[in-house]
């Protein structure tokens, strides 16, 4: 039996399809002491976690191995006086001490901070301050260690500082200090309500926002892992995504532990689609999960065998029909979206059990209870656009939605006014029960009287063999109100001009309702983004 069990009370039809599901755990609930060394306890050999990199290095860790380094490390943390509450960022890319000290941290009750190894001085400066940073465990790539000292000292702060298989100046090597650490750890008292994860969500306005989770967050991952990703008991499940971002909680340690799956890691740089496809056939990886991106690579390059592969999904950014198409022509299996925030857990999935449909968010987890509402916050019928909103099952409390922006109680309170939790997020349903994303509500275009959602004009777009990335907005326009406009990456081979830009409108208009129509065309050579990769639509409307 898989340990999740232990946590939840599930109920599933005839079919084993998920009706509803709550979770029951004790008051100290703690994922590195409840689930990693519980499992060590009873199969020690049971297999957890299988890295290898580009120069061909490979580790395959079993439950006792991330029980034994993760309580050693602990131990390193300990003698260095950090203990519960306290803050440790952790940039670590996708090597597997990231593992070792995420769990290390969750038994010392500390608050993990991970970060991306993209981050600027000045992106560091700015969570260093502002998360009151105790210590920092980073990689001794990239530049990293030079980055954290110029913003330690560009701030003024000071903190202890590791590095991970390597001595660099003003760090010290934890790799090391760990061979002589004890290798067991004394369970140290924490909470299920203490803060456990703080992520930085990459926003598309003003600075990051700290999103603060607790120790009930893994469980609220069982419905992602088991009933989306379908991450299997001895299976092998891959998800693309570096540590640095909420993803990585997603796909890469608590849901796919707690329902008994191992999981696979690539440490590489830089994306090259046939060594993603050589690694799931070399280790026989049976649930896969990748943002679009990675799978309009694959469609473009082509898509090999990958007879292990039973279940694929995505999320992310929306999914372009004919990749979706495409990739399910290629292998047979449907591509499963689902949909998401840094604030929350899963909420909506093509879930196991029932059809995906190419370009839909699916329907909502039978965890949380969700509904379309309006801006008076009334409920909206099939067919209406309406801001996808989250009612609170628990006495005011919902498992699985952050407890906290860190230091920002009136931005909390604001995303949970009217008794309810607002995602910002537009979106409607049909008249089969699936829901299908319609953007920001501060993306939407208001067009003539009509409201358009980017996605929409942006996936018909997508399609035109010249268009490599774009993004669709509205701009002033006398007669409408708004006009859409289309922002426009173009791919090698083209460049440029009146003509391409006539023939992407008459692309797009053939396709589209005439009040989607697309009225202007802007090359630019690349996009704004976030350090997430997000495409800063404010910024596209201020050039306008």
């Amino acid at each position: 039996m898989s340990i999740y069990k232990r946590f939840c009370h599930e109920t599933t039809d005839r079919e084993g399809n998920l009706e509803d599901l709550t979770l029951c755990y004790p008051e100290n609930f703690n994922f590195g002491y409840d689930v990693v060394d519980a499992i060590a306890a009873k199969t020690p050999e049971k297999r957890a976690l299988v890295w290898c990199n580009v120069e061909g290095e490979e580790h395959i860790f079993t439950f006792a191995d991330i029980k034994r380094q993760s309580d050693r490390m602990a131990n390193v943390f300990l003698r260095e006086g950090i203990g519960r509450g306290d803050r440790v960022m952790l940039i670590l890319k996708r090597h597997y001490e990231y593992w070792f000290a995420a769990i290390a941290l969750h038994k010392l009750g500390a608050v993990t901070i991970p970060a991306t190894h993209m981050l600027t001085v000045s992106d560091l400066v700015y969570r260093l301050k502002t998360a009151r940073v105790k210590a920092v465990l980073c990689t001794a790539q990239d530049q990293v260690p030079d980055r954290i000292r110029e913003a330690l000292d560009r701030s003024g702060l000071t903190a202890r500082l590791w590095c991970v298989q390597a001595g660099v100046p003003g760090f010290a090597d934890i790799t090391a200090a760990m061979e002589q650490a004890e290798e067991t750890l004394e369970r140290q008292p924490t909470l299920a309500v203490d803060p456990m994860l703080l992520y930085f969500t990459s926003g598309t306005t003003g600075y990051p926002k700290g999103v603060i989770h607790d120790y009930t967050y893994p469980l609220a991952h069982i419905v992602t892992a088991k009933y989306w990703q379908q991450a299997e008991d001895g299976g092998l499940h891959f998800t693309v995504a570096e540590t640095g971002w909420a993803k990585a909680s997603w796909g890469k340690l608590y849901g796919q532990w707690l329902v008994g799956s191992a999981v696979m890691v690539y440490d590489f740089d830089n994306f090259d689609p046939k060594q993603l496809t050589q690694v799931i056939n070399r280790y026989g990886v049976t649930s896969f999960c990748a943002p679009p991106t990675v799978y309009r690579y694959l469609v473009r390059k082509g898509i090999p065998d990958m007879p292990s592969l039973k279940h694929a999904s995505t999320a992310g950014e929306m999914l372009a029909p004919e990749v979706f198409r495409r990739f399910t022509q290629r292998t047979g299996l449907p591509l499963c979206e689902g949909y998401g925030q840094t604030e929350t857990t899963l909420l909506m999935a093509n879930f196991k059990g029932r059809e995906a449909v190419e370009g839909s968010m699916g329907t909502p987890s039978p965890f949380y209870q969700i509904e379309l509402r309006d801006k008076r916050g009334r409920p909206v019928p099939a067919g209406e656009v309406g801001e996808v909103v989250i009612l609170p099952k628990e006495n005011g409390r919902q498992p699985g939605i952050f407890t906290a922006y860190l230091d920002n109680e009136e931005q909390y309170r604001h995303v949970w006014r009217d008794g309810v939790y607002h995602t910002g997020d537009a979106a409607w349903q049909d008249g089969d029960g699936r829901y299908w994303f319609h953007g920001r509500f501060d993306d939407i275009i208001k067009t003539g009287g009509f409201r358009v959602g980017p996605y929409e004009v942006e996936n018909v777009l997508m399609e035109h063999p010249a268009v490599v990335e774009c993004s669709v907005i509205g701009v002033p326009d006398p007669l409408r109100g708004q006009a859409i406009k289309a922002v426009v990456v173009l791919g090698q081979g083209h460049a440029p001009s009146k003509e391409l830009e006539l023939e992407i409108k008459e692309f797009c208009n053939q396709r589209l309702a005439e009040y989607k129509w697309v009225r202007l065309v802007e090359f630019v050579p690349e996009m704004p983004k976030t350090i997430s990769g997000k495409i800063q639509k404010a910024v596209l409307r201020g050039k306008t």
